[in-house]
């Protein structure tokens, strides 16, 4: 595995179960990412969706998106709140769809690199615990 700030590393698969993995992720914390680092290769990102079951990969492997039905417009917002403190913490934003007033599609990304990066399932780890 290369170093834990580097952006595309590939989790250790080693035999620690999914949840202690996710927990690796929740207890990191994003890597700068301005570009020049590569797009973690599709392969790598569906390791590290294993870690983080609730999250779909798209048909690029260039973003994961999960779903929410919080059944009012006021959870959404709620949750909205409660995630932009993560991602501000983690200086890592995700794209944020709410769609008929109680969905909202959660979309991460390195934009700077135009795909995946660690940060994205760090970030999706730790929103994933504001729901546990």
């Amino acid at each position: 595995m290369t170093s834990s700030s580097d952006p595309t590393s590939t989790p250790d698969p080693g035999p620690r179960s999914p949840a202690q993995r996710r927990n690796s992720l929740v207890d990191a914390h994003c890597a700068a990412c301005e570009g020049g680092v590569e797009v973690m290769p599709p392969e790598t990102a569906r390791q590290y969706l294993e870690t983080v079951a609730k999250w779909e990969l798209d048909e690029s492997s260039r973003s994961i998106s999960r779903q929410f039905n919080r059944g009012t417009f006021v959870n959404v917002i709620e949750l909205i709140n409660r995630i932009a403190a993560v991602a501000e913490r983690e200086q890592h934003h995700p794209d944020l769809h709410v769609t008929g007033y109680r969905h909202l599609k959660v979309v991460l990304t390195t934009h700077a690199i135009g795909g995946l990066s660690k940060n994205d399932f760090i970030v999706a780890a730790k929103i994933d615990q504001l729901l546990d």
